[in-house]
């Protein structure tokens, strides 16, 4: 099992946490969508965060979308998971590219920038989904998902997410956490946390030293007593189909659908997530008319 997450609990269940690692589904990812550096790094950490959300919800149709558009060079960044963590995403310019920052690491909050949102979506099966959002605080990801966290869901957490990246620009180690404190956690409990979380060291220094979900659960909730209660295998795994896009290609009105036939004589779609392309002849698109 190389990517997974673990869900655990920890102070007699007065805190939940989420630990995962995650290096071959961004490694994956980044292959897909031919990504640079300061890409991988976004898009990981979205895609690493979109997994762990996803095993937060209960129903076996539930869909998450996180998305985070900060008018940066990077364009929009967007990952959808379902239950069991299994995510898709893509990034607007995957070649984006940017200086590194002062310390020689990559400026992911450069290439994403923070004049715009961060946008929790939840498909619940209702007849409107739930939204969230917040704006961002600083593009880098798990600060921005932190702070949507405390201000649009009131919900104290920490949040940490990182990948790291290779000489030849391929994934070296990538992965994160979600812990969040129930209503009932008093002072002493938050006090250990906050501890812990400061003496430890980045959790992509972690992952590269050889560190599994257990033992970044142990650290963080060292004194804590905790316990893991479920262990999930997550991976990049898009679910588009021809048929999917033949029902998006009937939505777009007679006039637009005419021109295909008449003018372009055919079309080739080709999906966000993972840049599967699929086409329709002329003779595919007047069939699928008289279906319509």
């Amino acid at each position: 099992m190389s990517n997974y997450v673990i869900r655990t609990s920890a102070a007699d269940n007065n805190i939940r946490g989420f630990f995962a690692v995650t290096t071959e589904m961004v490694e994956k990812a980044r292959t897909i969508h031919e990504a640079s550096p300061v890409a991988t790094a976004a898009l990981g950490r979205v895609i690493t965060a979109a997994s762990i959300m996803g095993l937060m919800m209960k129903g076996d149709k539930d869909k998450l979308t996180l998305q985070v558009m900060g008018g940066g060079p990077a364009g929009s960044v967007v990952a959808v998971s379902n239950s069991k963590g299994m995510v898709k995403g893509y990034i607007s310019n995957p070649s984006v590219d940017v200086p590194l920052k002062e310390d020689g690491k990559l400026d992911v909050g450069g290439a994403v920038g923070i004049d715009g949102k961060i946008s929790v979506m939840r498909d619940l099966g209702m007849k409107e989904p739930y939204i969230g959002q917040n704006d961002l605080f600083n593009g880098e990801i798990a600060q921005d998902l932190t702070h949507y966290y405390a201000y649009s869901e009131q919900q104290p957490s920490a949040v940490s997410l990182g990948v790291l990246i290779e000489k030849d620009s391929s994934v070296k180690a990538a992965g994160g956490f979600i812990v969040q404190l129930m209503p009932d956690a008093d002072e002493e409990i938050v006090s250990r946390l906050e501890q812990n979380l400061v003496s430890m060291k980045n959790i992509t220094a972690l992952i590269e030293d050889g560190n599994m979900p257990e033992d970044i659960m142990n650290m963080v909730f060292d004194g804590l007593s905790p316990k893991v209660l479920q262990k999930d295998e997550v991976d990049f795994e898009c679910d588009c189909s021809r048929e999917k896009f033949e029902k998006a290609l009937v939505t777009i009105g007679e006039e637009d659908f005419d021109k295909l036939i008449n003018e372009d004589n055919g079309a080739e779609l080709v999906c966000h997530f993972c840049n599967s392309k699929y086409n329709f002849t002329r003779e595919d698109l007047e069939e699928l008319k008289k279906n319509m």
